[in-house]
């Protein structure tokens, strides 16, 4: 006896559908020449509609094991769960269990893909720190024997050593003076540059009131962060370091 609901073939004393319980009359003796012949379970009928939830599951699941991960990796096991019941329910109305599937599978990768991140950005994190903080580092130095050569060459042209980087720097008027003879640019004259704080100071004067003796010192904004090792440099042109703490006279010479 065949279901005018599901086409399923049941036994002749059967007074319901084994396959989806729909009650059978006399009239469903013989099958209707429109009825789809007898079908496994979950097997979608020929008209069946693939079941949007399915496609969405898969789309998520691509986006989850390529860019997206976490934030697309949950809705894909979410929505391929939902979706993978529902086709089984449906008795061949609805199709689309593959890609329901499929969108699982590639979510749940998904998912073990993130403690792989973690552990890569747990190694890279502090590398890229460190070549930061080196970067600014030499950065530094540099500064400082930048300045070392512009006050050198403002002694040579007003016989007197500047009293601040900003007579170093940028000329105000557009034509240098020895308030402003422009051999700093605006970032080292105003003290500040690459994750370092630069103070100049002149520490001797002679009877003319000449600068003869200076000390520059470079130190990082964030100690740890933008910069680990202070600098500083004087008059006489060598460039010293302290690992932690300030810099002095004292203080070990850069080789």
């Amino acid at each position: 006896m065949f279901c005018n609901q599901c086409g399923n073939n049941n036994p002749d004393t059967s007074r319901f559908c084994n396959n989806c319980g729909q009650p059978l009359g006399v009239e469903a003796q013989a099958a209707p020449p429109s009825a789809y012949p007898p079908m496994p379970p979950g097997v979608p009928l020929p008209d069946a509609k693939t079941d949007g939830k399915a496609v969405a599951s898969l789309i998520l699941g691509i986006m989850g094991v390529t860019v997206f991960s976490l934030f697309a990796g949950i809705p894909a096991i979410i929505l391929g769960h939902i979706s993978y019941s529902k086709i089984k329910k449906s008795m061949g109305r609805l199709k689309g269990s593959g890609m329901a599937l499929a969108g699982l599978i590639m979510g749940y990768l998904s998912l073990l893909a993130i403690p792989m991140l973690l552990i890569i950005a747990a190694i890279a994190i502090p590398n890229l720190l460190r070549s930061r903080m080196a970067a600014n580092e030499a950065s530094a130095v540099g500064s400082l024997r930048t300045i070392n050569v512009a006050a050198v060459t403002y002694q040579g042209t007003y016989k007197s050593f500047p009293v601040s980087l900003e007579q170093m720097g940028p000329a105000k008027s557009g034509k240098p003076d020895a308030e402003h003879v422009d051999y700093l640019d605006e970032s080292l004259a105003s003290g500040r540059r690459a994750g370092y704080q630069f103070i100049y100071e002149c520490t001797e004067t002679g009877a003319d009131g000449a600068c003869t003796k200076y000390f520059a010192y470079a130190e990082p904004s964030s100690r740890g962060s933008t910069g680990q090792r202070s600098f500083c440099t004087a008059d006489d042109g060598i460039i010293r370091y302290e690992s932690s703490g300030n810099c002095t006279l004292e203080s070990v010479p850069l080789e």
